[in-house]
């Protein structure tokens, strides 16, 4: 798992003044972290065209006093950040996304009840604006994302997380164009 560190310098406790990096420190730090990344593995669910994760052990604690593996993946391999240029031609890479650009006011879209009873649940419009009627309008800049609870089939496999039919048609939720027009547009 790949970590973020963030530097806060700490000032004096004199020099301490509200809205500090210190202060927003003291907040952060107290509130619930909730980590949605999934533990690597050869076996985890992926897209077909990636070959499968390779893990060797090149150091041993018992011939070398430490433990050292090598991992080999495609870089969009389990829970990850796809940067522009996954996409588009010249678009920025991963370390040219700065740290304040990765935090983000969330917005989660809670339709995992409506997934558990159709696998095809396609998110509306109609959601976006009942969260919204809920909770005031989504911030600018907001990261929204959509709960589906999919992600508890992670575990069970490349089978359960594609959800494929008899004639192998996968079956899985998604955004409608109408939604996705809303959030990027207004």
């Amino acid at each position: 798992m790949l970590a973020l560190l963030l530097m806060f310098e700490s000032p004096a406790r004199s020099e301490r003044q509200p809205g500090s990096l210190d202060e927003a420190y003291r907040i952060i730090a107290g509130k619930q972290f909730v980590d949605l990344t999934h533990t690597f593995s050869p076996i985890i669910p992926h897209w077909k065209g990636f070959t499968p994760e390779k893990v060797s052990t090149i150091y041993t604690y018992d011939k070398n006093g430490f433990l050292v593996q090598l991992f080999t993946h495609v870089g969009q391999w389990g829970t990850h950040v796809d940067a522009p240029s996954h996409f588009t031609k010249g678009g920025r890479t991963v370390d040219q996304i700065t740290p304040k650009e990765m935090v983000l006011p969330l917005v989660v879209l809670d339709v995992h009840e409506k997934v558990a009873r159709n696998s095809d649940y396609v998110l509306t419009l109609a959601d976006v604006k009942g969260w919204e009627n809920r909770h005031g309008p989504i911030p600018a800049h907001a990261f929204v994302a959509m709960r589906t609870d999919w992600s508890k089939r992670w575990a069970l496999g490349e089978a359960a997380m594609t959800n494929n039919d008899a004639k192998g048609v996968s079956h899985y939720p998604g955004w409608s164009l109408p939604a996705l027009r809303y959030l990027y547009e207004q």
